[in-house]
């Protein structure tokens, strides 16, 4: 199956889509509000790596097929006792953690079309993604408490840094249903837009941040998530070597030059 304008779709739990310099992953078990399972972990990691080193692909969506983004965890199996003890251990550590720490690694922009509902592991996957597009529909849980558990899919990592540690703790404690525009209010939503326009919304966005030197962006992402675990000193040791780098780039030289004479800059690098 052929993207409409891009090169490659796989279908399965995940659909991988190109479309001239950006790749996007659909969450596709629509049926199931798009609740984790391990074929969609393990695909979301392969596409995931198979974005980051396609040169081509500069910025990647992660969205989710039908009414809802993601459900979270599969209910009716811990219900039924299939995921206890050592092997809920053994699909976090070795399958869902593994998607948490590869999205660490990738230094092109990462961006959450949120088209419904993201609840629990759901609302995880979205706050793993370096900005989130929230449709007006859209709604975040952190559901956990709800089923007696702690939330193991980095959320307790996450949402701190973006709604701060007392408004992160409430929804963590409550599992209370909040709104797009509470989200956007909270930190958690980049944006929020009309439900018809998501996905155009969010490709504007990217867009906008592609254009830029492709070197330049991917540095700055890193320098940012560096910046969250570093001192100052040593933060700013690491920032000056990236700055001097990117000096060498024809891209810095054309966008100077480009300044001096009040023109447009032409960039090519890859």
């Amino acid at each position: 199956m052929q993207s409409k304008g891009g090169r490659l779709v796989k279908e399965s739990d995940v659909l991988y889509t190109v479309d001239g310099a950006v790749a996007t992953l659909w969450l596709n078990r629509p049926a199931n509000k798009n609740a984790i399972s391990l074929d969609m972990v393990r695909l979301l990691r392969r596409f995931l790596m198979e974005a980051q080193q396609d040169e081509a692909v500069r910025g990647i969506i992660l969205t989710g097929k039908g009414d809802a983004f993601c459900a979270g965890g599969d209910v009716r199996a811990m219900a039924e006792g299939k995921l206890r003890s050592w092997d809920m251990k053994k699909f976090l550590w070795e399958e869902v953690h593994r998607v948490i720490l590869m999205v660490e690694e990738i230094d092109k922009p990462l961006i959450a079309a949120v088209n419904g509902d993201a609840t629990g592991a759901g609302m995880g996957f979205s706050l793993m993604c370096d900005l989130r597009v929230c449709s007006e529909r859209a709604r975040f849980a952190e559901s956990f408490i709800k089923l007696g558990l702690v939330a193991g899919d980095g959320d307790a990592y996450f949402l701190p840094r973006l709604a701060g540690i007392g408004k992160a703790l409430e929804l963590l404690l409550t599992g209370d249903l909040i709104t797009a525009e509470q989200a956007f209010q909270l930190g958690i939503a980049t944006k929020v837009v009309p439900h018809e326009r998501l996905m155009e919304e969010t490709r504007i966005l990217m867009e906008k941040i592609i254009r830029n030197p492709i070197q330049a962006v991917r540095m700055m992402k890193r320098a940012v998530y560096q910046a969250q675990t570093s001192s100052l000193r040593s933060h700013l040791d690491y920032i000056s070597s990236q700055l001097s780098l990117l000096t060498e780039t024809e891209d810095h030289l054309e966008a100077a030059r480009a300044f001096l004479e009040k023109r447009k800059p032409v960039f090519k690098g890859k």
